[in-house]
């Protein structure tokens, strides 16, 4: 795969990332990006980090290596391991993973993030979810009250 034509990622703090190309289009603004002959020497990523955009790479570099693999069961089941510990990271960070997918505009990360985030909320009473995401209750009794009685049937 050393034929491959690089591109050259620039986050927001600076810090560039050689990507092969195909890993870089797993992003659709990058995609578009390069297909709009905006992408002279780098790509300036103003919105994401250095960390995150390891993290980022790392996961479409997995997804391109999977999607490659000629032996469906095996790698689905890998892609699907990978994904699972993929997420195994402080809420500060998968937020930030949320934001990147988001801007970058990849599909799988960010239905990857947003579920594990709504998986993460699933079950939970408002208090529960307050406390998971660090939230402060700002209404009065009489609001919480209200905004019950209009939404009873998600209280069912």
């Amino acid at each position: 795969m050393s034929t491959s034509k690089m591109i050259v990622l620039k986050s927001s703090d600076g810090e560039t990332f050689e990507v092969e190309e195909s890993v870089a289009l797993e992003s659709q603004t990058i995609k578009h990006m390069i297909e709009d002959d905006c992408a002279d020497s780098s790509i300036p990523l103003p919105n994401v980090t250095s960390k995150i955009l390891a993290k980022v790479i790392e996961y479409c570099k997995r997804h391109v290596e999977a999607a490659a693999k000629t032996d469906d069961k095996v790698s689905e089941e890998d892609l699907k391991n990978f994904d699972a510990e993929f997420v195994k990271v402080d809420q500060g960070t998968l937020f930030d993973l949320i934001l990147a997918a988001n801007y970058l505009n990849i599909k799988s990360l960010l239905d990857l993030t947003c579920q594990t985030v709504a998986d993460m909320i699933k079950g939970k009473t408002p208090e529960e979810i307050r406390k998971t995401f660090n939230i402060k209750n700002d209404f009065t009794p009489e609001e919480e009250e209200e905004v019950r009685r209009e939404n009873a049937w998600a209280f069912e």
